[in-house]
């Protein structure tokens, strides 16, 4: 499988991540290895050690320019560039959060700058639906005021959404998904779901876009627990 989850921070995306990649184990019997989380920024806790708080201000400190090349290279590093390839890829925002985020937060990439990344995104997009065809889009919802809700009651050390841009980023989110090139893609919607219930709903809709390895991994799994 190769899925990207996007959606306004708070949506769940990272939750419902971890839950996707315990279904896959019990489902498939096969697990991503990897969450690819690395686009809001400061991206504290990259693949091994999390960052001390003074390596993440050091990130902080970083011109928009340095920020984007960092980020640009993060970009191409996680998207694939030749064919084939069956490995399970799991990657939350992508360059999805880079759109929405980066040209109102981050100071870069805004369109016609060094950078642009709606350039970059289409580039990146091109590849992805050229040598992995079985990539999944899924948009992760949630209404704002249970995003809000849940800025209050677990908030992010570092948080990107301020409480007034609700309503704007989650819309962005819905047009960069309505415009997307990918062809297979759907929602779930987390507002009043709890995360089994959201898993459910994902394991239904995904069955369509499973690959002929994945469910073969699934006969086998099903097999064995007979």
């Amino acid at each position: 499988m190769y899925l990207i989850l996007i959606g306004c921070e708070y949506a769940g995306t990272t939750t419902l991540a971890h839950a996707v990649n315990d279904w896959s184990k019990r489902s498939l019997g096969t697990d991503f290895k990897l969450i690819h989380d690395h686009y809001k920024l400061p991206d504290t806790n990259p693949h091994g050690i999390e960052l001390t708080a003074g390596e993440i201000e050091a990130f902080r400190s970083l011109s928009p320019r340095l920020t984007e090349v960092v980020q640009r290279h993060n970009l191409y590093y996680h998207t694939p560039w030749q064919s084939g390839s069956e490995e399970n890829f799991l990657g939350i925002g992508l360059y999805f959060e880079e759109l929405v985020y980066a040209p109102r937060y981050y100071g870069y990439g805004g369109d016609g700058e060094p950078g642009d990344r709606r350039l970059i995104s289409r580039i990146l997009e091109q590849r992805i639906t050229r040598f992995r065809p079985d990539a999944v889009l899924i948009l992760v919802q949630a209404a704002p005021d249970v995003i809000r809700k849940r800025m209050v009651e677990d908030p992010h050390p570092y948080p990107v959404v301020p409480d007034a841009d609700v309503e704007l980023i989650i819309q962005r989110f819905e047009q960069e998904y309505a415009n997307s090139l990918i062809g297979h893609k759907f929602k779930l919607d987390t507002s009043n779901a709890t995360v089994e219930e959201t898993v459910a709903e994902f394991a239904a809709k995904i069955q369509p876009f499973l690959t002929q390895s994945d469910l073969l991994r699934q006969a086998l799994k099903q097999g064995s627990e007979v």
